[in-house]
């Protein structure tokens, strides 16, 4: 393909609330056995998009372990590759990423020295599948400066999260807003962007000698009247893991089975990090219905309508419905969960209890297993 990727991964959200306290959004286990970032770099390498750099800021160590080896997404090549990069301290420059067009200009060294024609910008916290090829095409084919992929937001309430856009007849953008606290529109951007090198290497240096740092407030709504920009609709699946709520519930679609087949069983397949892990265990008693199960799980009491990732240990009586455990934790005998989301390495104390009555429940248990 003639371009290279750029995945924005370094922010955080608070509306996450515990669950980004020690890694990135990006880093967010998905779907059992995969973190967020791996979907828009098994998109970049499904598009034949061959050079991709990944853009880390926040709480990135296990994101930068997850991206410690490039193969597991097919970059480890003689041409292009996986490029890691964070905030530098430098002669001239000291501060961290002060936005989205700032972390693009701090690096802008890897923009001259390409050669590709374009640029594929997308977000580390979308789950979705995508051809980028088509959306270049579409680029193209409008003589576009910038193309925003852009989906219909099926809950109206949600709007607020995302920027929020008007096209006309011929998906030229007339109106674009960024988060309104409310709006009559329902089309949201997906954050996912196609822009010609050139063109982006000018509008970010134009951007950051006005002491602008933002890729959204400062380019596309700032220049949507000076610059073609076009919107290129989608109607696949797609979700944004930003807040507490909207993982829980992605990480619940996955247990239905149109959504399942999609991501697991149909062309291109979405690769992740392998761990050598042994099968799930299933002891007798155990009884597990329409629940996504990892490797390295051991079950001895009941899970229902749940999630469970890697290395998780389920007690004798127990009792999990509705709910996201997340890797390595340790569920003691008869415990019940539900509507939780149970944070990773944690040691759930034998006999307890939590509910989300009110929503999700976030479960931090700081219980030392492992004693001297």
């Amino acid at each position: 393909m003639r371009a290279l990727g750029i995945i924005l991964a370094g922010g955080n959200n608070n509306r996450m609330r515990e669950l980004s306290n020690k890694r990135a959004i990006a880093a967010m286990p998905v779907a059992g056995s995969y973190r967020a970032i791996d979907f828009a770099l098994s998109n970049m390498a499904n598009s034949h998009i061959q050079k991709v750099a990944v853009l880390t800021q926040y709480n990135a160590r296990s994101l930068n372990e997850h991206l410690s080896s490039s193969k597991w997404w097919d970059f480890g090549r003689k041409q292009g590759g996986l490029y890691v990069f964070t905030p530098t301290i430098t002669k001239e420059n000291s501060l961290w990423y002060q936005g989205t067009a700032d972390a693009i200009y701090q690096n802008i060294t890897f923009l001259k020295n390409s050669h590709e024609p374009y640029v594929v910008i997308a977000s580390g916290d979308g789950v979705y599948k995508m051809d980028y090829n088509k959306v270049l095409e579409f680029h193209i084919a409008k003589r576009a400066d910038i193309t925003v992929v852009c989906t219909t937001c099926r809950d109206q309430s949600e709007v607020e999260r995302f920027g929020v856009l008007r096209m006309n007849e011929d998906n030229r953008i007339e109106e674009f807003e960024e988060k309104p606290i409310v709006s009559s529109y329902n089309i949201v951007s997906t954050g996912i962007y196609v822009v010609r090198r050139r063109q982006l290497i000018e509008l970010i240096e134009r951007a950051a000698q006005e002491g602008r740092n933002d890729f959204v407030k400062d380019i596309l709504i700032r220049y949507k009247n000076l610059k073609r920009i076009y919107a290129y609709k989608t109607d696949a699946y797609w979700s944004n893991i930003s807040t507490a709520e909207s993982y829980y519930r992605t990480n619940m679609a996955f247990l239905e089975p149109d959504i399942r087949n999609y991501f697991f069983k149909q062309e291109p397949s979405i690769k992740t990090k392998i761990d050598d892990l042994p099968p799930a265990k299933y002891n007798p008693g155990a009884v597990v219905r329409n629940s996504l199960v990892a490797s390295g799980c051991i079950i001895n009491g009941v899970v229902e309508n749940s999630v469970l990732f890697k290395d998780v240990f389920v007690g004798n009586g127990c009792v999990i419905r509705n709910s996201v455990i997340l890797n390595d934790v340790y569920v003691g005998d008869n415990t019940h969960i539900e509507n939780c989301i149970v944070e990773s390495r944690d040691t759930i104390r034998a006999d307890s209890s939590f509910y989300g009555e009110n929503g999700i429940k976030i479960v931090v248990e700081k219980n030392e297993r492992y004693v001297l």
